[in-house]
């Protein structure tokens, strides 16, 4: 099937995303699967995106696949695993990284958001440079037993890597032979990263503790163990997405609400909705807009062909917007009828952070509440989004007044 030809490119986000939601509605009504000029598959209807999270035996993470010979991706990273090795991965560290250790960290995120909150003075903060970056990165630290003073390095790494561009998403130079910028950017920060967290592990094995490292390190299922390597690659697939992800939502939280002040009226004046309002911050504006597979073999995607060994980009942004699940989907309304989000994934591959993510958006906005009266961005301020895949801003200027 040859590449379809767009009646006009992607907006980007520099209005907030209003543009690339009507030239996502079109798509799913017109394109709701399309062929790039690289030979991509993107995939827009929720109904569809739902279906290629589903099927791993069709859809496989394993994107070295598209780059046999390359060697960064073929580690035994959680993320880009199928069967039999991702049921072996998450089993042993579902063994460590429980619903009871997320639960117990309440105490510890609320003291924690208190405390950046004291630091603030005057009527005008940055909420994502003091509050909604170091909250979910300090949380990560000490779970996974890092010190939280390193978060500087751990940013360092981060920037780098959300930094690199890439025009065709399919050319993945992984290898010996890929390019400086890719070097620079990528492979670098993630080398020093990955051996700062194995110094962790191997300490950990000589002196295990209460930090989830060492619980990775003790877990156990069938007589099977985790790997060093594959410890430190959990490690910073958590520390990376993890505090990413989360940062992007508690901006996205801000501005949501901003949107709607009926509906930060009614989450000030009830606490028990907060929930809702996290997860519909998440359905329309998902931090990460999509989700990568690759063909195992030739299928078809809503009656359109796709041969084997193709990329396919899933949008969860578009799938979270699509009307057919969600009345008036660019309506931001905590009081929707609950629909399957998909912005923590769905199948096999569904985040195993998203109760941490829940926790620290519900504890973070009560303290905001709690502590302001009212909170705006300041007029006038320059927001700086994110690059494409991406859904958020790198800064969020406040004017606030304490209560």
């Amino acid at each position: 099937m040859a590449p379809t030809t767009l009646p006009a490119p992607r907006p980007t986000l520099e209005d907030g995303g209003r543009r690339l939601f009507a030239w996502l509605r079109h798509m799913r009504d017109e394109h709701p699967v399309h062929e790039d000029e690289h030979g991509v598959f993107h995939v827009y209807r929720h109904a569809d995106v739902l279906a290629v999270c589903a099927d791993a035996g069709v859809f496989s993470s394993e994107l070295h696949r598209l780059r046999p010979h390359s060697r960064a991706l073929t580690e035994q990273i959680l993320s880009v695993t199928d069967p039999p090795v991702h049921r072996t991965l998450r089993r042993l560290v579902s063994r460590a990284f429980t619903p009871r250790t997320i639960a117990e960290l309440e105490p510890r995120i609320t003291a924690l958001a208190g405390q950046l909150l004291d630091g603030i003075e005057g009527e005008e903060f940055d909420l994502v440079e003091d509050f909604a970056y170091p909250l979910p990165v300090i949380v990560i630290a000490e779970l996974l037993g890092v010190p939280a003073q390193d978060r500087t390095l751990f940013r360092s790494w981060s920037k780098r890597m959300l930094s690199m561009q890439v025009e065709d998403p399919t050319d993945l130079q992984f290898g010996d032979d890929a390019g400086e910028e890719y070097h620079r950017l990528v492979r670098e920060p993630m080398q020093a990263m990955h051996a700062y967290l194995l110094g962790h592990v191997e300490d950990r094995r000589k002196n295990p503790g209460e930090d989830l490292i060492s619980r990775l390190v003790a877990a156990e299922a069938g007589g099977e163990r985790l790997t060093d390597r594959q410890i430190a690659e959990f490690g910073g697939l958590l520390l990376m997405a993890g505090h990413i992800s989360t940062s992007l939502m508690l901006a996205n939280t801000a501005l949501c609400l901003q949107d709607s002040p009926q509906a930060a009226a009614r989450a000030r004046a009830d606490r028990t909705l907060i929930p809702a309002v996290i997860e519909e911050v998440m359905r329309l504006r998902p931090p990460i807009t999509v989700t990568a597979r690759v063909t195992t073999r030739e299928t078809e995607i809503a009656r359109h062909a796709v041969p084997a060994g193709r990329m396919v980009l899933a949008s969860v942004l578009s799938a979270n917007h699509d009307e057919r699940i969600f009345c008036d989907p660019e309506r931001f309304d905590p009081g929707r009828e609950p629909a399957q989000q998909m912005a923590f994934g769905h199948g096999i591959h569904y985040c195993l952070g998203a109760p941490l993510a829940r926790l620290e958006g519900r504890i973070a906005l009560e303290a905001l509440l709690d502590r302001f009266a009212d909170l705006h961005i300041t007029p006038g301020a320059r927001l700086r989004h994110h690059r494409e895949g991406l859904f958020g801003v790198q800064n969020l200027p406040l004017t606030v007044r304490r209560a």
